[in-house]
């Protein structure tokens, strides 16, 4: 496999996975309780707890992101100017 086509791998990837991101940031605001009312169903839950454990998922998700997508993407890009 060859730069540009990884480079262009983890554009896209950085493109998809930041829009997942968003839409999560975008339901987690502007839907909370109908969120916690899906997920209430399938696990008990209190509301308090529901809210930590989305704004950990959401932080790791933006960790992740940054790390695995990202990083990667600006490494190739700094390499290919070389």
């Amino acid at each position: 496999m060859d730069i540009q086509k990884l480079t262009a791998f983890f554009l896209w990837c950085t493109i998809i996975d930041g829009a997942l991101l968003v839409l999560s940031v975008v339901f987690f605001i502007l839907a909370p309780d109908w969120m916690y009312q899906m997920q209430s169903t399938l696990f008990p839950i209190t509301q308090d707890g529901f809210n930590m454990v989305m704004y950990g998922f959401l932080g790791v998700f933006k960790i992740a992101w940054l790390v695995f997508n990202v990083v990667p993407y600006a490494a190739l890009r700094i390499i290919q100017r070389q």
